[in-house]
């Protein structure tokens, strides 16, 4: 049986096979072919719809496929194997005074599994991780090999990017790196409607500014009204060996412990939200690589709970409808009686590169993670909380992400992603007997 990491969608596979070459990979094709299975591609597996199986699927765990392959330190690129994870590497080009271009707010992500979801990170002069990738070899359904990039099989790379591991199996990926510098950290507090002139002053127009992320409060005293913006701001200073050092997850029990109370009270919430700028305060100024800037916690959010489960959503919406979306939001949030643990916003420019492009303008994305009971009839409330959420979003001329759970309609993945329909002819004609295959795609597609 596999599920997505919240525990709320399940299939029962036909097999999972660790992948550790690619004649695995060749191999597993044949042999979907031959007893007329689907075939599911898997990474860490971290998105909550259904994208990394399919009932009665054959599914293969790339997380072994995980070699760093060459380090390029003249061109600034790495060549990788799919399974590989940022953390990888990391270790890989550290020494080399490298780092990564784009990536998502934690690097335990596949390389894989982030092209697929074309994902997008912190870096305010970065658009999604699609602008970093040179190229990649993709082996199709009948076991052979293309080599795909802007150049060669375009349609391809603007479609594998972003498609969800429906076209193919990503083998190895060519990726743009940048340079490993240090950053000082800078901590403001505001309220949330000064925030998109605070981007646009400090962040957006500042050369010095080179990571961001901002939290609204989600503590009943200060409810989307408050917010801080967390921001690395370039130095001069040299990267001495301290500062090199890659450093593991800090505050894990801390944060577990305050994750565990405000799931369950609400004065838990103003609490971690008081302790949530202590501690950034008592860091600001703090020097930090890029790369351990890029190596943020996520161990302390992890959650088991037969009844409940912890939900990400995430929207895009325009810059200049930030306010009015936050307000629109409150009050859906309140009406519905959602118990929201944290809300981040991340600044993200526009790219269309990707056949299904999410940032259609300079947009704001803004991440929520909401814990909710996991009966049939509560996630039914949830679904329907969340089509007004996504309707929100659409009015403000945003959309959505499309990684989390199943609960926008396909009208409302069509209106937020123009190319749908474009995107369903192109698997049709690259993977004609549909061998790859996913529960999320089978949902809006069957």
């Amino acid at each position: 049986m596999q599920s997505d990491v919240g525990g709320v969608l399940s299939a029962q596979v036909y097999e999972v096979i660790q992948v550790s070459s690619i004649q695995d990979i060749r191999d597993a094709l044949t042999k979907a072919k031959k007893l007329g299975k689907k075939i599911s591609v898997s990474g860490a597996s971290h998105s909550q719809g259904g994208h990394s199986f399919y009932e009665d699927a054959i599914v293969l765990d790339m997380r072994r496929f995980n070699r760093v392959l060459e380090e390029d330190a003249m061109h600034k690129r790495v060549r990788v194997q799919s399974g590989a994870t940022w953390l990888d590497i990391h270790e890989a080009i550290n020494p080399r005074q490298l780092a990564v271009r784009i990536m998502q707010s934690s690097a335990i992500f596949t390389v894989g599994g982030s092209l697929s979801a074309n994902a997008h990170g912190r870096d305010p002069s970065e658009g999604t991780i699609i602008e970093s990738v040179e190229s990649f070899r993709l082996m199709m359904a009948d076991g052979s090999i293309i080599d795909v990039s802007r150049e060669k099989s375009p349609e391809l790379f603007h479609s594998v990017i972003g498609g969800y591991g429906l076209f193919g199996v990503i083998l190895d990926v060519d990726i743009n790196l940048t340079d490993n510098e240090v950053y000082e950290q800078d901590i403001t507090v505001m309220n949330y409607q000064d925030y998109p002139k605070y981007v646009e002053e400090h962040i957006v127009s500042n050369p010095e500014s080179a990571l961001s992320i901002g939290r609204l409060s989600t503590a009943p005293e200060r409810y989307l009204s408050e917010m801080y913006a967390l921001t690395m701001k370039r130095t001069n200073e040299p990267l001495t060996e301290a500062l090199t050092k890659l450093e593991d997850e800090r505050f894990v029990e801390t944060g577990k412990l305050m994750f565990g109370l405000a799931r369950k009270w609400d004065q838990a919430k103003n609490w971690s939200w008081k302790l949530q700028k202590r501690l950034y305060r008592s860091e600001d100024k703090k020097l930090v690589s890029r790369n351990n800037a890029m190596r943020n916690d996520i161990e302390f959010t992890k959650y088991r709970d037969p009844q409940k489960t912890d939900l990400l959503q995430e929207y895009y919406v325009p810059i200049e409808r930030f306010v009015p979306f936050v307000d629109g939001l409150r009050e859906i949030l309140q009406e519905e009686n959602l118990n929201v643990l944290n809300i981040t916003v991340r600044y993200v420019p526009k790219s269309h590169e990707s056949v299904l492009s999410y940032a259609k303008k300079e947009s704001f994305s803004i991440v929520l993670l909401i814990n909710h009971k996991k009966t049939p009839s509560e996630l039914n409330k949830l679904a329907l909380a969340t089509r007004k959420m996504v309707d929100l979003s659409l009015e403000q001329g945003g959309s959505f992400y499309l990684t989390y759970q199943n609960f926008p309609t396909l009208e409302q993945i069509k209106r937020a992603y123009p190319n749908w329909d474009k995107f369903v002819q192109f698997k049709q004609k690259w993977d004609p007997e549909e061998r790859f295959m996913n529960e999320w795609y089978a949902r809006y597609t069957r």
